[in-house]
């Protein structure tokens, strides 16, 4: 055990939960601090809540850490309220640590407050038992985050060489670029799958994202304009939707998985292609996401990536846009 005044610092072994803003890589996943203090700020702000303590260090001097937790809506449908969280009171926060030990900085697990409530980030992930009729409605992919399944990567050359150049700086998302298809699709979020006659448009709560998925009969345009989210035709087989999507713009995080014992921080090319299916579990009550990409700039081999939705009609999505100084908050620049 390590005491850092106010600070206590244990090593255990944790499921952490990570960030679908950035990589979780800045953070040791494998230990826990303890940190009382006083919350001597708190920005409630998109895409990420943060919560400042103040405590003292072990050489008796005041030390304020930066804790870093999800967004707003995440927050709020795990039972959050950000009166609770008031400036001057005192607070209790387990979190993981940055790796960089210069840095006041962790990644929240808890936080009590003195009223002797327990607030943890993704309360929520909870299965659910409300049925859907068809693939439209509301739906939330907190659960399925936890959960989702992503085969080997086989990069390229090229994109061996742009695993190992990447850095949290280069990450799109901190100047406010959404992610493509289909990491998007995996992300802790609400999605609503509206579903029109000619059309289905696919809703994301993150960064205000809407696809549009053509049901017409139209092919893709040969010389079509390149697009963060491409060009989508889809058809109906069965009641599963099948999403068809091509024309990407390049993406510095274009096959972006998420963090593992190999780096996955893989961009995409012009070249990319998406198959998707979005179909009902048996039960009713899940959406079943799967999707196929091909890159060949960035890929020797296809990706196959799967994940799920809770039908969720009682919520509503809590759309947000991004301020680039607060998406970048972490990068410490």
């Amino acid at each position: 055990m390590r005491t850092i005044g106010s600070v206590v610092a244990v090593v255990v072994i944790v499921s952490a939960t990570a960030s679908a803003h950035h990589s979780p890589a800045a953070f040791d996943l494998s230990s826990q601090i303890t940190i009382q203090g006083r919350i001597s700020r708190l920005d409630w702000t998109n895409p990420h809540v943060y919560i400042y303590i103040e405590s003292v260090n072990g050489a008796g001097t005041p030390t304020e850490w930066m804790i870093e937790t999800d967004p707003v809506p995440i927050l709020s449908r795990s039972g959050w309220r950000r009166e609770q969280v008031a400036v001057g009171s005192v607070a209790t926060v387990r979190a993981n640590p940055d790796r960089n030990a210069q840095r006041n900085h962790a990644l929240l697990v808890s936080i009590a407050l003195s009223n002797g409530a327990v607030l943890t980030p993704r309360a929520a992930a909870a299965a659910t038992v409300a049925r859907a009729t068809s693939v439209a409605g509301t739906w939330n992919g907190l659960r399925g985050f936890t959960q989702r399944r992503i085969s080997a990567l086989k990069p390229t050359a090229k994109g061996q060489a742009a695993l190992k150049a990447f850095t949290e700086a280069s990450n799109p998302v901190t100047n406010c670029v959404p992610y493509t298809s289909s990491f998007l699709a995996s992300l802790p979020y609400l999605n609503e799958v509206e579903v029109r006659s000619d059309r289905v448009v696919i809703r994301s709560e993150f960064l205000n994202v809407d696809r549009t998925v053509y049901l017409d009969g139209r092919q893709h345009p040969k010389d079509g304009p390149r697009t963060i989210q491409g060009h989508s035709i889809g058809r109906w087989e069965g009641d599963a939707l099948v999403v068809d999507s091509t024309l990407f713009a390049d993406h510095a995080l274009g096959n972006y998985l998420g963090s593992g014992s190999e780096p996955r921080e893989l961009p995409s090319g012009p070249r990319k292609h998406v198959v998707e299916r979005y179909r009902l579990s048996e039960d009713k009550t899940r959406l079943l996401v799967s999707a196929v990409i091909e890159d060949p700039d960035y890929l020797t081999e296809p990706l196959t990536m799967s994940t799920e939705w809770d039908h969720a009609p009682q919520q509503r999505l809590l759309r947000f846009g991004c301020d680039r100084q607060q998406s970048q908050r972490y990068l410490f620049r």
